[in-house]
């Protein structure tokens, strides 16, 4: 939502102050300088890249449009979800996660979680962690697995950022290059009316301005927003590694929930007893907090 209001201020904004020079609208109305920039951006990107990256890079520009999915309701959830879980293991013992793990979209814990339906990246990651934790993996070596899987996951998740940012960068000089080519034909017309010099001339220096207002009023600022996408889903990966991390070493559930906690981004990490009312209701985790930190 942000995205599109953004969007219609920059553009709006360049508008309402050519207007307000008294510009004419048509001048501006150059689509043969949109077809030289434009497609010659597209073609620079399905150059430098390959098909798995292009969809992401789509998916990912189509996503800043819909805003964050990581809330702080995102996140009780998912609290709520990982706790009745290792709760679960806790009683029965890791063993009895097995069918968890295998088919969230039938677990009866899982299911009732979407992002663990929806986002296959989220959901293998924990349910495979779950399933190396289930074959007896040491959680050191578990964490450290962890680590390598998320630097994994980042790093194929900023090629697409890099590959828009990339095609930001070339707007410029493809827009110098449809004005070169707007000069080429104004040099051909030499010696015709002046008006007709005058509105080449223009239609070149259009080609120049849209170049660079693409750059830095749309492209640049949408790679800008996906590289934030990454890093609110790298967070949350982070929040599910020190949970699954501080269970696995003998922290009890409810408290290993308040060490992921404290994981979660400040803007939309729920308070204390937030956490606590999501995951067990009221006050009845403190008899087991206190035993904890006894223990």
């Amino acid at each position: 939502m942000f995205a599109v209001i953004g969007i219609v201020v920059v553009f709006g904004a360049v508008i309402a102050g050519y207007l307000m020079e008294h510009g004419n609208m048509k001048v501006l109305l150059q689509p043969a300088e949109l077809v030289i920039i434009g497609g010659a951006a597209i073609g620079t990107v399905l150059i430098g890249n390959p098909l798995h990256i292009l969809k992401q890079m789509a998916a990912g520009t189509v996503g800043v449009f819909g805003g964050s999915k990581f809330s702080k309701k995102a996140y009780l959830e998912s609290l709520k979800t990982i706790y009745d879980l290792l709760n679960k293991a806790r009683r029965e013992g890791l063993v009895s996660l097995e069918a968890d793990v295998e088919d969230a979209a039938k677990s009866p814990i899982l299911s009732k979680n979407p992002l663990f339906l929806k986002n296959h990246h989220i959901r293998d990651f924990f349910c495979d962690t779950m399933r190396m934790a289930v074959s007896g993996m040491e959680p050191f070596d578990l964490d450290q697995l962890l680590e390598l899987d998320m630097e994994v996951h980042h790093h194929q998740a900023t090629q697409p950022i890099a590959a828009l940012s990339t095609m930001a960068d070339s707007l410029p000089g493809l827009g110098i290059v449809a004005a070169v080519l707007g000069v080429v034909i104004t040099m051909g017309a030499l010696g015709g009316p002046p008006e007709e010099i005058g509105h080449k001339v223009a239609a070149a220096l259009v080609g120049t301005f849209l170049g660079i207002l693409l750059c830095y009023g749309l492209v640049s600022p949408l790679a800008a927003n996906m590289s934030k996408a990454v890093d609110d889903e790298g967070a949350y990966l982070q929040m599910l590694r020190v949970f699954i991390f501080s269970f696995l070493k003998g922290t009890a559930p409810i408290m290993a929930a308040e060490v992921a906690r404290r994981a979660i981004p400040g803007h939309v990490r729920p308070s204390f007893q937030e956490v606590e009312k999501a995951c067990r209701g009221g006050g009845e985790s403190q008899p087991e907090s206190a035993a904890a930190a006894t223990a």
